[in-house]
């Protein structure tokens, strides 16, 4: 199963559901990284997203981007496979 990283907050309904999402396709272990405890991490996910909203995902390598981006992805039955790339 690949890595998932997820730039969060601690009070972020999307941060929940997208948790909750990755967790319904198998994912056991995501890191966290909570840019309202740690403001240089914030400035760390604009810099490499290019977004300022949590949350931001990244799956392996690959930057999925927010919840939105991430149910489509699992929408079109393209998250799981992407889960499963190492």
């Amino acid at each position: 199963m690949s890595k998932v990283l997820m730039y969060s907050t601690g009070m972020c309904p999307y941060c929940v559901r997208a948790e909750q999402l990755l967790l319904r396709r198998g994912v056991t272990e995501i890191e966290k990284i909570r840019v309202d405890l740690e403001p240089a991490r914030r400035e760390e996910m604009m810099a490499r997203t290019g977004r300022r909203t949590v949350p931001q995902i990244y799956i392996g390598e690959t930057h999925v981007g927010g919840y939105d981006d991430l149910a489509a992805l699992d929408h079109a039955g393209e998250l799981v496979p992407l889960l499963a790339d190492e």
